[in-house]
């Protein structure tokens, strides 16, 4: 009866792990040391902002980066720490990027964000960034006023689209139906295909309209009658 007794009885619950409210305290991408050429200078100038463009930058710092192919400035936060090193041989330089509290959840965000941000800046300065554009359609095109800027696109609507293209950006068109954006912002090159894009979306069942870059749609059948 005892043992009959024993094996009705319920499963004892296994004992729970105590729950754990230690934030993690470290960023893989703010750790990564920033590595860039002899020809890429960086500055921070620790005035507070005082004037901002928009309310989160006051009281924050600048960084500036120059290089060949122009210059780009960042707001850093009050929490976000610097250190610039240069080799003065190579001339190579080493920027670490490190925060005030490790424990509070925003300063960890702007932690890898900053790092992110200055290494694309980097990146744009001394190599730049390319996005190209192609258009599928039967008689979709793209011109170029001699200017530079100002883009047309004949997409199959009754007039063409124009489109004022933004400052910091050189748009060529090396074929009628491809378009090349070049820029120091990654960014500010992708927000304006996105907004070329958008003009006239890849659509699946004719594939046409504007892809970015390597994209493609897959195809899918018309209903049959």
């Amino acid at each position: 009866m005892a043992s009959a007794l024993r094996s009705l009885a319920l499963p004892t619950r296994r004992a729970l792990r105590p729950f754990s409210t230690v934030a993690p305290v470290l960023s893989h991408i703010g750790r990564k040391v920033i590595i860039y050429p002899s020809e890429v200078e960086i500055t921070h100038d620790l005035t507070p902002i005082k004037e901002p463009r928009i309310p989160s930058e006051l009281d924050n710092t600048t960084l500036t980066i120059r290089g060949p192919l122009g210059v780009e400035t960042l707001p850093i936060k009050p929490f976000v720490r610097l250190k610039i090193n240069r080799d003065p041989d190579s001339g190579t330089g080493q920027l670490r990027v490190s925060i005030a509290d490790r424990e509070i959840k925003e300063q960890r965000a702007m932690w890898g964000t900053t790092q992110a941000l200055v290494q694309n800046y980097v990146t744009g300065v001394s190599e730049g960034f390319r996005v190209p554009l192609r258009l599928e359609g039967v008689g979709y095109r793209a011109t170029l006023e001699p200017s530079g800027e100002k883009l047309g696109l004949k997409l199959g609507y009754a007039n063409p689209v124009e489109l004022v293209v933004p400052e910091g950006i050189k748009a060529t068109t090396p074929t009628p139906t491809k378009i090349l954006l070049q820029g120091t912002d990654l960014q500010r090159v992708k927000l304006f295909a996105a907004k070329i894009r958008k003009y006239r979306k890849p659509e699946p069942y004719n594939q046409k309209g504007i892809f970015v870059g390597n994209e493609t749609i897959k195809k899918k059948e018309g209903k049959k009658k």
